[in-house]
């Protein structure tokens, strides 16, 4: 007879980490009422905080490069302008 073990949605492990994150219930009354060993919660509260800080450092980065990618955007306009500025006082005969 071949076992095959349980497989848990993303949704109820955050949710199950939610709840030990918050503190309300012990892990072992969180195990209890949810039918799971209290060390898989454990490992998921773990997962959940360290990806936490990772969200927050990737959001950090991606619009960090956003807003360097516009500033090379501002200093090409600038630099056209500026050209084209040069251009027309010459032309006026400044």
């Amino acid at each position: 007879m071949k076992t095959t073990r349980k497989r848990y949605s993303a949704e109820f492990k955050a949710k199950v980490a939610m709840e030990a994150i918050r503190g309300d219930l012990t892990l072992a009354e969180l195990a209890a009422k949810h039918g799971i060993h209290h060390t898989m919660i454990g490992a998921w509260k773990r997962q959940a905080m360290e990806g936490m800080a990772s969200l927050f450092d990737s959001g950090d980065q991606s619009s960090k490069a956003a807003s360097e990618a516009e500033i090379e955007k501002l200093h090409a306009k600038i630099g056209q302008l500026l050209v084209e500025r040069d251009f027309l006082a010459k032309a006026s005969g400044r």
